[in-house]
């Protein structure tokens, strides 16, 4: 497989980095402070999407900014130790101009900072919850990446282990390569699917980078 783009376009939790043990101890501990049960969580799609989206689900309208902030709160300090850079992040990443990629995230800024720092990733751009209306699986938040990088959307490649970011890098008109890090290949619907980002080779071109599977 080989994609010629101009654009990279990276989710961060489950694709650069694995956040997995903190969102769960986060989350568990900010349910029983809200009197959140399991069964609550059934029927909430939680992974790609953001924070305020998930909460709007489970609390009144009224409790929502409140509860937001709490949530926040606790994942910002539980970065430090609490994540874990994913296989062949580094090496991808450290490969690319800084005006050929981004990260789109459903976390907040902070938060999404805070969890990129932890695992040594500098960033040129980053695309948050707080700057889109519609989160994912809308396709505002790749759109807007594309449109600050100054890329046609079907130019760029999406990065996504999630479902919901596969359904909002299709829906921008991109390309899209899920990684099989937190979901069954069965449940991702995308142009290629790899393991994680160590299968995947990159080259920078003239017209701008050739991303391609290895092996």
């Amino acid at each position: 497989m080989k994609i010629h783009a101009q654009a990279l376009l990276f989710d961060n939790d489950g694709t650069l980095l694995s956040s997995i043990e903190s969102v769960y101890r986060c989350w568990t501990r900010w349910a029983q402070e809200y009197g959140i049960t399991a069964k609550d969580f059934e029927g909430v799609e939680l992974h790609g999407r953001t924070a305020g989206e998930i909460l709007a689900e489970l609390l009144p309208a009224e409790r929502v900014e409140e509860a937001l902030a709490r949530i926040e709160q606790l994942e910002v300090e539980d970065a430090p130790g609490g994540v874990v850079i994913l296989p062949g992040t580094k090496e991808l990443l450290g490969a690319l101009p800084a005006h050929r990629w981004a990260v789109v995230t459903s976390a907040t800024r902070s938060l999404g900072r805070a969890r990129l720092r932890e695992v040594g990733i500098d960033f040129p751009l980053m695309i948050a919850a707080e700057d889109v209306t519609r989160g994912k699986p809308d396709p505002e938040p790749y759109r807007l990446a594309a449109e600050r990088i100054g890329v046609d959307p079907a130019r760029c490649v999406v990065f996504e282990d999630a479902p919901a970011g596969l359904r909002a890098g299709r829906a921008a008109g991109m390309r899209t390569v899920a990684l099989a890090t937190t979901h069954d290949r069965s449940e991702l619907v995308a142009d290629v699917v790899v393991d994680d980002l160590s299968a995947i080779s990159v080259q920078v071109t003239a017209q701008g980078v050739e991303i391609a599977t290895i092996g």
